[in-house]
């Protein structure tokens, strides 16, 4: 969007600049993002009424489900487009600046996405992000994806390959593939999947850095395990959401696979890819639960010890199968909170000691910046976060070799291991 925009002369306000064109891009996926979007609503009507030439427009999820709802709430809004509306960004705005009318767009296209990718305006000159498919067809309980994103939609491989050698071009060197449910993707052209898209893009000339998210666990297959297991720019990390422990609330959830498989699935790629780092994503005080079904989710991730988690209480959404279950099935807000404060307090210990686990290792370490405390901070193929004490200016966008001093809870300290203590092969910037 950033770039149609910057395609029509305008550029990035900064903060103390009255901006022309103002876009809110939005998250359904919690009731807190939804409730922020008619919060900043709010503030800009009254700078609608200070500056009537100014634009206003809002797209993302929100924009999907209740754009209707966003142009009565708030008529200050110019334009509301939804998910699939993302390339007529560029000619809504010169629309609306040239004829002043309001502009409302929620179609979900059904063909294979195409996108301008040249056009597109990256927030880093050598981290990318490249989308391969579009929309979900797992429909889980809890999920309003399938209602924001619409039916999955892959983009055609010979394009996405088109645009990885496309950044190779421009100096990018770690890519990450990108999906609702990145491991549904199948080429609209030869009908393969996610494992031979990696493989072929892992071949793209210039790329160092391969990852891809988000997983999901029923649809893992050999091929995707082997391409993880050839190793070279494929990163060895993945993150596959297991949701829960409890085999009742997977069912309720509609996951399609109980505890047991996902055990024995972490298990095999673990076994596939030695060192691999396991992440993962789980919802407490989904409607029902019990404390007991709450303790097999503990007892999951004490036994499969994730390198790191992402943890959220249930939040209902609106349109979703869960949502209409009613108040009898749910778990009140004190309880879901003591859970996850149980389930994050459990995590942390298990990640400090597999950090401390990695003191003395050495790591190939991207630079994406500094810390807070002016420290350089980067990250391993394996995606965890390093910060590097005693060292001067390392300019992001470097991989540098990295030996870890110290492992914290959430990432790792680490020391440049000096340049002529490398073997040739080994040797990178730093």
């Amino acid at each position: 969007m950033a770039g149609q925009l910057e395609a029509l002369g305008l550029r990035p306000a900064g903060e103390s600049a009255e901006p022309d064109v103002v876009i809110l891009n939005t998250c359904a996926i919690r009731e807190k993002a939804e409730a922020k979007v008619y919060s900043a609503l709010g503030v800009l009507g009254r700078r609608k009424l200070e500056n009537p030439d100014l634009v206003i427009g809002v797209t993302g999820c929100v924009a999907q489900v209740q754009g209707d709802e966003i142009l009565e709430r708030a008529p200050w809004v110019d334009f509301v487009l939804g998910t699939g509306r993302v390339e007529s960004l560029g000619e809504t705005v010169r629309e609306i600046r040239r004829e002043r009318r309001r502009i409302a767009a929620y179609e979900l296209p059904e063909e294979s996405p195409v996108y301008q990718f040249r056009q597109i305006t990256r927030g880093s000159p050598f981290q990318a992000y490249v989308t391969v498919i579009e929309g979900c067809d797992q429909f889980c309980t809890f999920c309003i994806v399938p209602m924001t994103r619409g039916r999955e939609r892959s983009r055609r491989a010979s394009e996405i390959l088109d645009e990885l050698r496309h950044l190779v071009r421009l100096g990018y060197t770690e890519v990450t593939l990108l999906g609702q449910t990145v491991n549904a993707f199948r080429d609209p052209e030869e009908g393969f999947g996610l494992g031979q898209l990696l493989q072929r893009a892992a071949r793209v000339e210039g790329l160092r850095r391969l990852r891809f998210i988000t997983s999901h666990p029923r649809l893992v297959d050999t091929e995707m395990v082997e391409a993880m297991a050839s190793g070279g720019v494929i990163a060895p990390y993945l993150h596959l959401p297991a949701q829960s422990g409890s085999d009742r609330v997977l069912y309720r959830m509609k996951r399609r696979y109980d505890a047991a498989t996902y055990r024995a699935l972490v298990r095999r790629i673990r076994s596939a890819v030695p060192g691999i780092a396991v992440s993962s994503d789980f919802i407490v005080g989904f409607p029902g639960e019990t404390e007991e079904e709450f303790r097999s989710t503990l007892e999951l991730v004490e036994e499969l010890r994730f390198e790191s988690l992402f943890a959220f209480q249930y939040s209902a959404r609106s349109g979703t199968a869960s949502a209409r279950w009613g108040r009898a099935t749910e778990v009140p807000e004190s309880v879901s909170a003591e859970r996850l404060g149980r389930l994050l307090a459990v995590q942390e210990g298990i990640q400090c000691e597999i950090n401390r686990g990695l003191e003395g290792r050495e790591f190939e370490v991207l630079i994406e910046g500094r810390d807070r405390k002016g420290q350089c901070r980067g990250r391993t193929s394996c995606n965890r976060i390093v910060h590097l004490r005693g060292v001067g200016t390392v300019p992001a966008g470097v991989y540098v070799r990295v030996r870890i001093a110290r492992g914290l809870p959430n990432s790792l300290l680490g020391e440049l291991v000096p340049a002529e203590h490398l073997p040739e092969q080994g040797r990178t910037a730093g």
